[in-house]
């Protein structure tokens, strides 16, 4: 199938996953929706690893906040989120291969695969909370990933982490300069490759079932309060549409 806004190809027990809406990769619904698609198009059988990266210069911006507002916020949302139901479902390993700016949404991708390779120019944040918003998906796996309080202070701040730090605090396992990126993608790929399919899958699936950790429950949770409780109030519209237009927000604290 022909996509717009990525690239899908399966080899040797690999899917790659190619983000190309350059030169940002801000995820808008449609490309989203391609990414859906993209993922409900594999199957286990066969599948070692499923590979993320993007083309240009960032990862990915995040989502497109123009999007956010209305009724939009709804689709958004739903299709923003199956693609980690999908991965989830789909049960392989997963892994990000990370070349730069990976905000927002772009960095709940990145966070939500199972290993992260990044180049050293890379930068990973959720700058969500600025614009008057939270980061569902942060909201669900920094706290298993980095513990309670980096967690929190990443999502409640909005920093913007260099990748040096994201290895530190857990967030990517591998940090190399930006022309090593591709090979050391492989090389970790390989390995992965090199092993049985079967065992990688049951592997990680006794590793999640090990930390008695239902993510879909928690997905839920997190879904209610920011569409039900976040998204009526007049400050996520304020900050949505201060980010839209260029200027500061004025907190209305309602």
């Amino acid at each position: 199938m022909a996509y717009e806004h990525i690239k899908l190809a399966v080899d040797g027990g690999v899917a790659t996953l190619t983000l190309c809406r350059e030169p940002l990769n801000v995820l808008n619904i449609a490309m989203m929706k391609e990414m859906n698609l993209a993922l409900d198009s594999l199957t286990p059988a066969g599948l070692k690893v499923l590979l993320i990266q993007a083309e240009g210069k960032a990862f990915s911006a995040g989502v497109d906040v123009g999007e956010h507002l209305g009724d939009q916020v709804n689709d958004m949302i739903e299709v923003f989120h199956g693609i980690f139901r999908r991965m989830e479902k789909l049960g392989v390993v997963s892994v990000a291969s990370v070349q730069g700016a990976a905000l927002g949404g772009g960095c709940e991708l990145a966070a939500y695969c199972d290993l992260v390779v990044a180049s050293e120019k890379a930068k990973f944040g959720q700058p969500e909370i600025l614009v008057g918003v939270f980061p569902p998906v942060a909201a669900l796996v920094f706290p298993r990933q980095l513990g309670y309080k980096k967690a929190l202070e990443l999502i409640v701040t909005g920093d913007i982490i260099g990748a040096a730090e994201a290895k530190q605090i857990g967030l990517v396992n591998q940090v190399v300069p930006p022309e090593e990126l591709a090979a050391a993608t492989q090389a970790l790929v390989g390995k992965l490759t090199n092993l049985s399919g079967l065992v990688l899958g049951l592997t990680k699936k006794a590793v999640v079932q090990g930390l008695g950790d239902d993510k879909e429950k928690s997905l839920e949770v997190i879904e209610k309060i920011y569409l039900k409780e976040l998204m009526p109030t007049a400050d996520a519209e304020e900050g949505l549409r201060a980010f839209l237009d260029k200027r500061k927000p004025q907190w209305k604290e309602k």
